[in-house]
């Protein structure tokens, strides 16, 4: 999901382990080829530069910036206006006049890896495109971009002037709605130009999205060989590797030092880590339950660094569930679940201290350890108590039941008992003990969790309709490396606000909603609106906050240069990376 991505986001591990076909070693362990390098990744499985449900995954996002530049990249140094990265970005920094209304937005001097000029017209072609097909845009929320811009016009080839419906937080705006423009290569995709209207954009979106949904022709279509990043695709395996060749035209200052970059996936941690200390991948990591084994990746000439993410981690839950979603909206239930999970102590020991306590929406400073407290810590005693006085029999090592629905809350059942099933990822050694540990301490009172591992748990639990029979999912959790990973800006409008787009659980809460709106219009830079959010739904809960694993423990040859610093928004550049 991750900006999901993207926090995203949403991570998955690729269905199979292929052979390695490039950036295996050499004597002196730096790969087999200098401008080559093979790195651990999932297979992305989406192409086209405007986000999808089910398709939110990092690895996508990653993918995609690496092929198409977007209209503002991000840092988060505090060493820019509104933390726009300026070396990587298309346009400059927008110029805001009209009491905060009006933005004007100048592109930089950029080519199409066909010689075209980048200009305006592919700016105008996006926003034509995700303003007839907001429905089927992953990054659109009712009000939202492009709800919110009044006036979109075109002053010439290198500005345009966009003015919203209401004056809000420019750093917001900066950073959490223009951070979704991809300029499109118009005159590559739209040749007769029919996305100047409605139902020509639904047409032509209806091609490219066709065609991003056919992985097995990624590297032929024609469509995907005009782009504008620093890399262009070589080769593309489903579920399987995936190659990356240095665009000669690109006209970015950042500019390729390597040929190529080999994109390897793995079955999961163990087969990944098997190869890592074998010596035959340039870039890898480390999973937390081998974390102890640091020294002897550096003896062979690795570099081990974590990868600190502007993240949360956190167990979704189904509040439309037909049978469980009374459950949830029980404010003293989702209390007592919480004080079950033993964050700190699952972090050290599970984790390996990769990994740090999430206790609310906003997260602390990237490579921090995390906030000062959360408001509910491990406490089974008090979350007995909690149950026992709202009408619950609890049965330790049993089944836990309601024995006076009155007290028990609104649309629970006298006999109904605390049973769950936690829908999580495969492939993760960490996660897999981690929520064998919380099935062990919500059995002590009663609570039964059946854990189902699935390849991509986001896809197996969608957002539901209300009454929607068939939507049975309980808890969702895909943030074996962090659950969501936030724009510059870390507000709430995407996550937990009444019909977010990634409100997987249908959260809904008027304060809730108030807090996050107040974030965007805020006045100054939105710092005490966004503590107040964050203290609001620590405390309420709208889903049950989990370990915060670093995305990753890096592991990379010592003569790779150019990886760190890691972006905390989990962006890669591999056009950064050289050898020694």
């Amino acid at each position: 999901m991750r900006r999901l991505l993207a926090a995203a986001g949403a991570i998955t591990l690729a269905a199979s382990l292929t052979a390695c076909t490039g950036g295996t070693t050499s004597d002196d362990g730096q790969g087999a080829s200098k401008d080559s390098a093979t790195v651990a990744f999932r297979t992305p499985n989406w192409i086209l530069p405007i986000s999808a449900p089910g398709f939110t995954q990092g690895e996508n996002a990653i993918f995609t910036q690496a092929q198409y530049r977007p209209l503002y990249a991000y840092k988060l140094d505090g060493s820019a206006q509104y933390n726009i990265d300026a070396r990587r970005s298309l346009a400059e920094a927008p110029v805001v006049s009209n009491g905060g209304k009006t933005l004007t937005i100048t592109l930089k001097d950029n080519k199409w890896s066909d010689g075209t000029p980048l200009t305006t017209k592919d700016v105008q072609f996006w926003f034509e495109l995700v303003s007839a097909n907001k429905d089927k845009w992953a990054s659109y929320r009712k009000g939202g971009f492009p709800d919110n811009v009044t006036k979109w016009s075109v002053t010439n080839d290198k500005t345009l002037v966009l003015t919203t419906t209401t004056a809000y937080n420019t750093a917001w705006f900066v950073d959490n709605q223009l951070n979704r423009i991809t300029p499109l290569p118009a005159h590559a995709w739209d040749k007769e130009g029919q996305a100047s209207k409605p139902e020509g954009a639904k047409k032509v979106f209806a091609t490219l999205t066709a065609a991003a949904k056919d992985p097995k022709t990624y590297d032929s279509n024609p469509l995907w060989k005009t782009n504008s990043g620093p890399w262009k695709l070589a080769r593309y395996v489903p579920n399987g590797e995936v190659t990356l060749a240095a665009q000669p035209t690109y006209t970015g200052a950042d500019k390729p030092k390597l040929a190529t970059v080999v994109l390897r996936p793995f079955t999961g941690d163990d087969a990944e880590f098997n190869v890592l200390r074998a010596g035959q991948i340039d870039y890898g990591y480390v999973p937390a339950a081998n974390v102890s084994q640091k020294s002897y990746l550096e003896s062979k000439g690795y570099r081990v660094a974590p990868w600190y993410g502007w993240s949360i981690t956190y167990l979704q839950l189904n509040y439309h569930n037909p049978r469980s979603g009374a459950l949830f909206k029980q404010p003293y239930l989702r209390q007592a679940m919480q004080m079950l999970i033993d964050q700190p102590s699952i972090s050290k020991v599970i984790w390996s201290d990769t990994a740090a306590p999430t206790c609310g929406p906003v997260p602390p400073k990237p490579g921090t350890t995390g906030a000062t407290g959360c408001a509910y810590t491990f406490d089974p005693a008090a979350a007995k108590q909690l149950l026992e006085t709202h009408g619950w029999k609890v049965t330790p090592d049993g089944q836990t039941t309601c024995q006076a629905a009155a007290q028990c809350g609104e649309g629970v059942t006298a006999g109904q008992a605390l049973t769950f099933t936690v829908t999580s990822q495969t492939g993760f050694a960490a996660t897999t003990k981690m929520f064998a540990e919380i099935k062990s301490q919500m059995a002590k009172l009663g609570i039964t969790l059946d854990i189902k591992e699935v390849p991509d748990s986001v896809a197996v639990t969608p957002a539901c309709k209300p009454a929607d029979a068939t939507c049975t999912w309980d808890m969702s959790f895909f943030g074996s490396q962090g659950s969501w990973y936030y724009p510059a800006f870390a507000s709430g409008e995407r996550l937990f606000a009444t019909d977010a787009p990634v409100n997987l659980g249908s959260y809904s809460n008027p304060e809730a909603d108030r807090l996050i709106d107040a974030t965007q219009f805020a006045a100054g830079d939105g710092a005490s609106e966004l503590t107040a959010y964050n203290d609001f739904l620590a405390k309420d809960l709208p889903v049950l906050w989990m370990p915060n694993p670093v995305y990753q423990t890096s592991a990379y040859r010592s003569g790779l240069q150019g990886v760190e610093p890691q972006d905390p928004m989990n962006a890669m550049y591999f056009q950064d990376w050289s050898w020694k």
